[in-house]
């Protein structure tokens, strides 16, 4: 029987899977089953995926520890990204200033009084050098969260580790690279979406011919669900986007099945606790039926959806800070009862600043808590089958279907072009702004609580947190390092490279890689290489509508 064969298959694969050596049974001893359900249930590790991508989950391995971090100077974060990995952190991921983001150097009278201020500063091969010395990069996966500059970011990544002796091909991370969420959601974008497409096709197949461990796009809904959609537009529009790049790398002469493999997504844990834990769930399920059904994928790896996580940042609030410590756990363990790959929790202060240390630990405690002394990790998808999981499963995946066919008939069909259509008309930022009304609304006429904001606001006036701060020195010293890189370095060298970026910019067959790996190793600047590329690009400027 075909129930019977699905069982069969699960059972099949937890057998090969290596178990870590632990004692599966509640703190009574009562034994737990890896997992539970009938033999005509769905299984974990069994397309379409809907309750895991491992038949084993985390009785194999646990999720990824990555905490997020960034702030002044690159030896600054350096100090934090350490302390991180004696605390217990398995991953790292980076977080960048603004100028950085928006491809200004830290001199650029645009970035005054932002340098180093929502995350590290980097300009020149020199900053990634301090950034992650005595870092082992084969030894550990680095995340980095930059979409526009992207491209220009992996490029001084792959230089940097190439001059300490880690081959590229050794190197595992995520680069985000999500750039058609930054034009729906969070507006950190410097050129036209199309040629912006242009430079995540080249990182796309330039990963995947000499990075066989990186993940080139981390496709993003944490930051369309932070602009204010629903639960079920974050989903949509992240598949969409997702489905988006791969008829982007098939345009490169890709196949689906060299690239879905190597994409990762990123989704917010919000305050809705069973609401979240189905958005994971339907995920999983509408990718591996799109890949297989639409994109005609044959490897089982393009078929599932491995996804990091977050906590809300947007459900943080200044007032209380400390209870933000039951609303990041919460959030968290929405994330891992959905069967997330990695997760990040926010702290408690960074509604008010940049985590400090204390801030930070606890955050990362609260995952080693919920790993280590709840027994959630022991059985895969232990909500699966509730009556009430299951049919909010199937409502978010019906709503997400219905926005896929909207985005879809933009495209003529093509969900490459109905993405980049919907952001060219509005339509996505429009979505997006009506719905963080509504929620805005509903929060201003007491309809939500959200405690020590519009109701229990006792303890309001306590002292106030301490919290990290980051000052004009730290400005100081970054402008100084720029300087002193701009002076000792080959100009020659760095004129040669640039013009050479400019040449092969111009020809849109040209992966533009090689070009940048080239002009990062000579020192060339961040907000050079972006200008070099806007000579020939232009820049976007949005048209808004009401």
């Amino acid at each position: 029987m075909a129930e019977e064969s699905a069982f069969e298959e699960w059972r099949e694969r937890y057998e090969r899977a290596p178990i870590r050596p632990e004692r599966f049974a509640t703190m009574s001893g009562v034994p737990l089953a890896a997992v539970y359900g009938p033999p005509d249930a769905e299984f974990p590790g069994v397309y379409p995926y809907t309750r895991g991508v491992h038949a084993s989950m985390y009785r194999s391995r646990l999720w990824t520890m990555r905490m997020f971090a960034g702030f002044g100077t690159a030896l600054d974060t350096n100090e934090r990204f350490r302390e991180i990995i004696r605390s217990g952190g398995t991953g790292l991921s980076t977080a960048f200033d603004m100028p950085t983001l928006l491809g200004l150097d830290s001199d650029d009278p645009m970035s005054l009084g932002e340098v180093g201020r929502c995350g590290v500063a980097i300009d020149t091969l020199a900053d990634v050098h301090d950034l992650f010395a005595n870092i082992d990069l084969s030894s550990i996966t680095t995340s980095m969260t930059i979409n526009s500059p992207a491209a220009v970011m992996l490029a001084l990544f792959v230089a940097h580790a190439e001059s300490v002796g880690v081959p590229r091909h050794q190197l595992g991370g995520t680069l985000q690279n999500d750039i058609l969420k930054e034009y729906q959601a969070q507006k950190e974008f410097i050129f036209p979406p199309r040629q912006s497409m242009r430079l995540v096709r080249d990182t796309i197949a330039f990963t995947a011919a000499e990075m066989p461990k990186w993940n080139s796009i981390s496709v993003s809904g944490y930051h369309i669900r932070e602009a204010g959609s629903t639960a079920a537009e974050e989903l949509a529009f992240t598949l969409a986007n997702g489905f988006a790049y791969v008829e982007l790398a098939r345009q490169a002469g890709l196949g689906v099945d060299d690239v879905a493999p190597r994409l990762s997504f990123f989704f917010n844990a919000h305050i809705d606790f069973f609401e979240e834990i189905a958005k994971y769930r339907a995920a999983r399920r509408l990718w591996a039926r799109w890949m297989k059904e639409h994109y005609g994928a044959t490897d089982e790896r393009s078929w599932q959806l491995r996804f990091h996580t977050q906590t809300a940042g947007v459900s943080l609030t200044a007032q209380q800070p400390e209870i933000n410590i039951a609303r990041t756990a919460i959030e968290a363990l929405a994330g891992v009862l959905g069967g997330t790959q990695s997760l990040h929790t926010n702290s408690m202060d960074e509604a008010l600043a940049l985590p400090s240390e204390k801030a930070a630990r606890i955050a990362l405690r609260t995952q080693q808590i919920i790993a280590h002394e709840t027994n959630v990790a022991n059985v895969a998808d232990p909500l699966g089958g509730s009556w009430f999981i299951e049919q909010l499963t199937d409502e978010l995946a019906s709503e997400a279907e219905v926005l896929f066919a909207h985005i879809a008939k933009m495209g003529e069909g093509s969900m490459l072009e109905g993405c980049i259509r919907g952001i060219e008309e509005n339509w996505f930022q429009g979505r997006i702004a009506d719905s963080a009304y509504e929620l805005e609304r509903s929060f201003n006429a007491g309809e939500r609580i959200v405690v020590g904001v519009n109701d229990f606001t006792e303890g309001n006036d306590d002292d106030e947190l301490a919290t990290l701060r980051i000052t004009d020195e730290d400005e100081r010293k970054q402008l100084g390092r720029l300087e002193a890189v701009r002076r000792d370095r080959d100009d020659e060298a760095v004129h040669s490279a640039l013009a050479r970026l400019v040449t092969e910019a111009a020809d849109p067959t040209i992966n533009l890689m090689p070009a940048l790996i080239a002009a990062a190793s000579t020192f060339a600047t961040i907000g050079e290489m972006m200008s070099a590329l806007e000579g020939v690009f232009g820049r976007y400027v949005e048209v808004p509508t009401l």
